[in-house]
């Protein structure tokens, strides 16, 4: 079942000999009216842009997603795994030039250019997951934590104690053992 406040409208497009005859708004979710209300409070209307435009950031980023490509995905998780890196590369590392902020003065740069006006934020910046532009490689060396483990896997376990340091210098948490002991995992 779809969330209560889920709404959902595509635009079928109608195509005769590669022309296009006819437009049409199909709701899925909601109503039409409700639709029309979330949009005009942002000057918007039922349109494709938004997801035309994350498919060509797709295509543009993922090889095995391109039309008319040579590098194919032999296996769905080849794809997965792709589209995993995409996403984290797109809203960590890729600063999106409509969240930029204005600097309160404006920063002189190394050389004759133009002084820097504004501060570059990605998606994660601005939905308040991270304080900074992360680097590729601060993507690549970051330690994932553990998923949750059953109770009666030895949870109170610790490895380190909290001040590692990541790539760029910042403090890095300690996680719980990925790889505990067999005598804590109770395989004795």
């Amino acid at each position: 079942m779809p969330l209560p406040g889920l709404r959902y409208a595509p635009v079928v497009k109608t195509v005769r000999r590669r022309r296009l005859v006819h437009v049409c708004h199909r709701v899925v979710f909601g109503t039409f009216e409700a639709i029309q209300q979330v949009l005009a409070a942002h000057g918007w209307q039922i349109n494709t842009a938004f997801i035309e435009r994350a498919n060509l950031a797709i295509r543009q980023h993922v090889a095995a997603v391109g039309r008319r490509v040579s590098t194919l995905c032999k296996h769905e998780a080849g794809l997965l795994q792709q589209l995993a890196l995409y996403h984290v590369y797109h809203n960590f590392c890729l600063p999106h030039a409509s969240l930029r902020q204005p600097l309160p003065q404006p920063e002189p740069t190394n050389g004759n250019g133009s002084a820097k006006r504004w501060q570059p934020r990605t998606p994660a910046m601005a939905a308040g997951l991270t304080d900074h532009v992360w680097t590729l490689r601060e993507v690549l060396l970051f330690r994932v934590p553990p998923w949750p483990q059953p109770a009666g896997v030895c949870a109170s376990r610790v490895v380190g104690n909290g001040n590692r340091r990541g790539p760029e210098g910042r403090r890095m948490p300690a996680w719980p053992a990925s790889r505990a002991s067999s005598r804590c995992r109770g395989l004795q």
